[in-house]
């Protein structure tokens, strides 16, 4: 049957709960399209994005997806632009979106893609598309526009835990030279061991979670633990998850006291490191951080996982704890407007890219 796709305001959140979990039981979704996370983003930030559905020729939800409008300013002036899965909102975008793109029930993504891009194409009330963190080879970058363009791509660095259990829990030994020399310089500070690692239950993680704010404050220039409405979505998302075992609160430590503690997501056999606070270094050699996660390597391939994912970053501390990679891409797809096209011809003449 022919699927119609549809934009309508959020409805009450009872209902769009029920909705979204009955597709999620059918689809084969990342953790970031599923409701543990879009229900703690939507009622943490208070946000109210438009609501497409793709229903069938009895009206039953066969995808959803979430799409924010805003006038997001740009070189030269604002642009009416809409966000998948996303408000257009920095501040309430915070939470950072991976593994994007439409909820759809499995068997079915490229027929609910094609019905959401016409949907999409449709309207007349937006200039420009963000597509943040989705897939390589997304067919939703197909949609009919003046121009496609990948504003960035970014390695998801991981632990094949499967490596790990058939080097019979050697992790270190499937990395550089160097960083095994930096590891093991560091647990020379920790006792000559990794530090122990302890799982929270629900009345730890206001403690925990506050312990992490304190360590890692004035660590960033911009620091997302600094805002309220983030440090308000991490605790409703561990509170959520931690029962379901989608959402892991971990914190490190032995004799010399803490060294870190990590906000984990457990989606499909696969950990993700969502968030992480590290305690100072003991000592010129201590590497906190590479400490804690080689820690967590070892917790997950013991439970049997298949990966340990660092997520999307360039940072060469997740380059160096990596055995595999994959990568995501962010996208803006933009529509024929006069100022989009000025815009672009100064971007040429001046040689800035379009993430500039």
């Amino acid at each position: 049957m022919a699927l119609t796709a549809t934009f309508s305001l959020l409805p009450d959140r009872a209902s769009l709960a029920r909705r979204w979990k009955a597709v999620e039981s059918a689809a084969y979704a990342s953790f970031f399209l599923g409701w543990t996370w879009t229900g703690a983003w939507l009622d943490s930030y208070g946000v109210a994005p438009e609501l497409l559905a793709v229903v069938d020729g009895e009206g039953r939800d066969v995808a959803l997806a979430l799409f924010g409008r805003a006038m997001k300013p740009r070189l030269l002036g604002r642009v009416a632009t809409l966000s998948l899965n996303q408000s257009g909102d920095p501040v309430a975008d915070r939470p950072y979106v991976e593994y994007n793109g439409l909820l759809a029930v499995t068997g079915r993504e490229a027929e609910c893609e094609a019905a959401m891009i016409a949907a999409l194409d449709r309207r007349r009330d937006w200039r420009a598309l963000r597509l943040s963190g989705v897939r390589p080879g997304t067919s939703m970058t197909g949609l009919p526009a003046r121009r496609r363009i990948r504003t960035d791509i970014s390695p998801v660095y991981q632990a094949d835990l499967d490596a790990v259990r058939a080097a019979r829990g050697d992790y270190l030994s499937l990395l550089s030279a160097n960083t095994r020399s930096q590891i093991r310089r560091a647990m020379k500070d920790h006792g000559g061991a990794l530090p122990a690692v302890a799982v929270a239950g629900l009345d730890d993680i206001d403690p925990w979670l506050a312990e992490m704010a304190a360590l890692n404050q004035g660590r960033h220039a911009d620091n997302a633990w600094d805002d309220e409405g983030f440090r308000r979505f991490v605790a409703t998302i561990a509170a959520r998850g931690l029962p379901t075992g989608e959402v892991e609160l971990l914190r490190f430590a032995d004799e010399g006291g803490v060294a870190g503690l990590l906000v984990n997501f457990i989606h499909r056999d696969v950990a993700m490191n969502y968030q992480s606070a590290f305690a100072d270094p003991r000592g010129g050699k201590d590497k906190p951080g590479l400490l804690c996660h080689a820690a967590a390597v070892g917790h997950y391939a013991g439970r049997g996982l298949s990966r340990y994912s660092l997520l999307a970053g360039k940072d060469r501390y997740k380059q160096s704890l990596a055995t595999c990679e994959e990568a995501l891409e962010w996208w803006l797809v933009e529509r024929f407007a006069p100022r989009l096209e000025l815009e672009a011809l100064a971007r040429r003449l001046l040689r800035r890219p379009a993430s500039a």
